[in-house]
């Protein structure tokens, strides 16, 4: 049963949890606006993983054809070491078992499909962009929400803070909340032409951040006439061992931030593989991103009577186990259906954070743990000059470790995904 009707919601942040929490709104019948702060979306970034139970989501919200085009369909996901050995492997999406693909695709070309589909679904007005939530007032039957410049203030049922990372509404609600965590680990990003690698739609891992990682995967289907397909990479090197508070970060975090590549090929000089030239591809990259791996403790709570906080908003976390942008969709999701099917938005709003803060905060902690990735650094303490064999360096028991860290930060196993109830509301 609909009841979110007549209400209206404001989302601060027109990023994939905002766009597809409007999606997901408007879908069940509830009016929304994303007020976004950028002036333009531009299709910025580098690539990400879409979970299966996040593709579901977004194909439930019929944008599964149009998915479809712009992502690759992973069909496995392999751990190498350092020299290029295979360490462990195990298919992923509906070759796991699953009744949805996971997808690599570009995080930009991601976020304008989710834009235009909100701007045709909901009208080129419910996108505002070159604004920014700056306050909010509440009261007993809605909130008035503050904006920047001369945009004044605007009122709504309920305010979704999904302004990521450094969100305006989190500081409101927590101002004393916790800060960012650094592990010591810089990553720098990029996307590169490339001929196809092993499937050529492998998730590719070689290394561990104890030391250095590096990760590759192509994020597009289309390929060009030499046969060369668009790849994303991840270089992740261990440059502190300060891990608490943000101490050393030296600037603050931004996806945006420009790297170089002088910083970050001395960490793979030589991993040359037969299937893979790291350095090589890392060096015909024309514009390379740097960021540190950071997240927070989990919040106490996410909700206050009628405001609430979605994504990276309320539970940044490491990216392992390609849980960022998963996880943001599942939240937009639950939200939507919580609104749309409970009378009280305050009661719908505690009810989505009981539903989804308890879970997230949980893949936050594992992520942080990363168990993998220790697994990953027993096989370079045990063979660091390579391997012929896995079996006579990892036992049976060590290398299903592997299969079951990523269960604990993904947190959605086949069966489970596969038979679960939609959360699409029946109109």
């Amino acid at each position: 049963m609909i009841r979110g009707d007549g209400l209206k919601v404001m989302v601060a942040g027109g990023g994939i949890g905002g766009l597809t929490t409007a999606l997901s709104l408007h879908a069940a019948g509830v009016e929304v606006e994303v007020i976004e702060g950028a002036g333009r979306l531009l299709p910025l970034g580098v690539g990400i993983n879409l979970q299966p139970h996040a593709v579901r989501e977004l194909t439930e919200l019929g944008l599964g054809d149009a998915l479809a085009r712009i992502a690759v369909p992973a069909a496995e996901m392999a751990h190498f070491d350092r020299h290029g050995n295979l360490i462990w492997a195990e298919p992923r999406g509906t070759a796991a078992g699953y009744l949805w693909p996971q997808y690599s695709v570009h995080r930009g070309e991601l976020q304008m499909l989710l834009a235009e589909a909100v701007r045709e679904r909901l009208g080129s007005g419910a996108l505002r962009l070159g604004t920014r939530v700056t306050g909010f007032e509440q009261h007993e039957d809605g909130v008035e929400v503050s904006l920047g410049g001369d945009a004044g203030v605007l009122r709504a049922d309920v305010l979704v803070g999904a302004d990521g990372l450094h969100s305006t509404v989190r500081a409101l609600l927590h101002p004393d909340g916790p800060p960012l965590r650094w592990n010591g680990v810089r990553m720098w990003r990029g996307l590169t032409l490339a001929d196809p690698f092993l499937t050529g739609a492998t998730v590719a891992v070689a290394g561990s951040n104890a030391a250095a990682k590096f990760v590759a995967y192509p994020v597009s289907p289309v390929a060009g006439a030499d046969g060369r397909v668009p790849v994303n990479w991840v270089a992740e090197a261990k440059v502190s061992d300060v891990g608490a508070a943000g101490e050393g970060l030296g600037t603050v975090p931004d996806w945006t931030r420009g790297g170089s590549l002088d910083d970050a090929l001395p960490h793979f000089e030589g991993w040359v593989f037969p299937w893979l030239d790291v350095p090589a591809l890392m060096a015909s990259t024309e514009t390379v991103l740097e960021y540190p791996m950071v997240d927070r403790d989990p919040l106490p709570s996410w909700t206050s009577g009628r405001v609430t906080l979605l994504g990276d908003a309320a539970h940044p976390m490491y990216p392992v186990g390609s849980n960022g942008g998963s996880q943001a969709i599942i939240d937009a999701r639950v939200l939507a259906h919580e609104l749309a099917t409970t009378g009280d938005p305050g009661k719908a709003l505690l009810s989505y954070e009981s539903l989804r803060r308890e879970a997230t905060s949980s893949i936050v902690l594992a992520c942080r743990e990363m168990p993998a990735d220790r697994l990953l650094q027993t096989v370079a303490t045990r063979a660091p000059d390579g391997f012929t064999a896995i079996e006579t360096v990892l036992s049976a028991e060590e290398l299903a470790e592997i299969t079951s860290a990523y269960t604990r930060t993904t947190g959605a196993d086949t069966l489970t995904l596969n038979e679960r109830r939609s959360w699409t509301p029946a109109r």
